[in-house]
Order: C-alpha cells, then structure tokens, then sequence
C-alpha cells in the first residue's frame, strides 16, 4: 500500500501565496475530496501534488522517498487537470494512442477498453472538435485512466456531464478505488464529496481548514 505524505507544503508565484502550510497523509485504494470555491487552491494543489508544478517550499513524500529529491516523479499517474484538451483534427482512439506512445505501458485494446468505460464508442469516427463538451469531458477521464495509474487526480470530473454520465464516471471511480488506485479529487459539488468521499478536506484561500 503507497502513502503520500505532503510536509509543511507552499506555494507563491509572483509573490502571491497559492497554497500555505499543506500537511496531508494519504493512501492508496482511498477516494480524497477537496471542496472548495473557485480561487481556494484545489486545482493549484492536486498540479503540486501530481509532480506538473515544484513547491516553493515544503516536502512530498511516496512511501519514505522525498519528490524531486529521491525520485523524480510519482508512479504512474492519471491526471485530468481543468482546461485540458486534445489534438482537435484527431478521433478519441487517435489522441490516446498518441498519449499512449510516451511510455508504452498499453495496448490498442486498453486504449480501446478505456474509451468504452466511459461510455464512448472507440470507432467513433468524428474528430475531438466535434465532440459535444461531456464528449470532450469523458475522453480526457479516458486518456487519465488508460494505463491503470497508482495515482488519479481529477479536477471537477463530472462537468459537463448529464445525469446518466455523471452516475457512469463515479461508478468508474470507485472501481479505479477498488482497484487500488490513490484518488484526489477536486470538486464543488457537496454530492459528489458525500457519494464518493473516504476523506474530505475544506480548501480556502490556499488553506486545508
């Protein structure tokens, strides 16, 4: 079982404090949720946390070893971070085999699995631009979940979604929970933290409270 620990964690860009004083102990096979409004640092500390952004200040650490220090990244790790996108001109099947190429962990069939469990057809033949925004929004949860990640941070993951696939993409968390994956989820919806939440954690003005 993996356990990320984040230690006295900061972060200032521009002389503007983003995040201040972090302290988390989380495991793996565990759903984390951080509520809070826009502008109170959730999106800004699951960046921080996944390894896309360095601390100003403070440590992270993956069972015992320190990030950039010890290792240079997490374990495999999904990410769908807010305003993400893909190559437009491409289908969905073509941009994840694409994504699929940098670490060549899977095969067609897992890019092919991935696209059905959120609820989209791998054949589809239209390209991203012309997929409708909850389109758009469970293809990126496929391209973070293709290649069976140890961690999974999602920023607000059921936007943009109607009822039926709202309920489709929180099964899809559990099962990714079960499965033993580490999830840190952010998001502004009370139900979505009391469905799917082992832990909630409150975010104001760069601050857990």
């Amino acid at each position: 079982m993996s356990e990320l620990i984040a230690k006295n964690m900061c972060k200032e860009i521009k002389g503007k404090t983003l995040l201040s004083d972090i302290n988390l102990q989380l495991q793996s096979g565990k759903i984390y949720c951080f509520s809070g409004k826009n502008g109170s640092g959730k999106t800004m500390l699951l960046r921080t946390l996944c390894g896309l952004i360095k601390p100003s200040s403070g440590k992270i650490f993956l069972d015992g070893k320190e990030l950039y220090k010890d290792i240079d990244r997490l374990g495999t790790i999904g990410v769908l971070i807010e305003n993400a996108g893909l190559y437009p001109e491409f289908t969905g099947y073509e941009n994840l085999s694409f994504f699929s190429k940098v670490q060549k962990l899977i095969g067609p069939e897992d890019i092919r699995n991935a696209i059905r469990r959120v609820g989209l057809e791998p054949d589809d033949r239209r390209t991203f631009k012309k997929y409708s925004l909850g389109m758009k929004q469970r293809i990126l949860i496929a391209q973070a979940i293709m290649e069976k990640p140890d961690f999974l941070f999602l920023d607000e993951p059921t936007n943009a979604l109607d009822e039926q696939g709202t309920e489709l993409i929180r099964g899809l968390i559990r099962e990714e929970a079960e499965r033993g994956t580490m999830i840190l989820l952010a998001s502004h919806e009370k139900e979505e933290m009391n469905v799917l939440a082992d832990e909630m954690f409150q975010m104001e003005n760069g601050r857990i409270l």
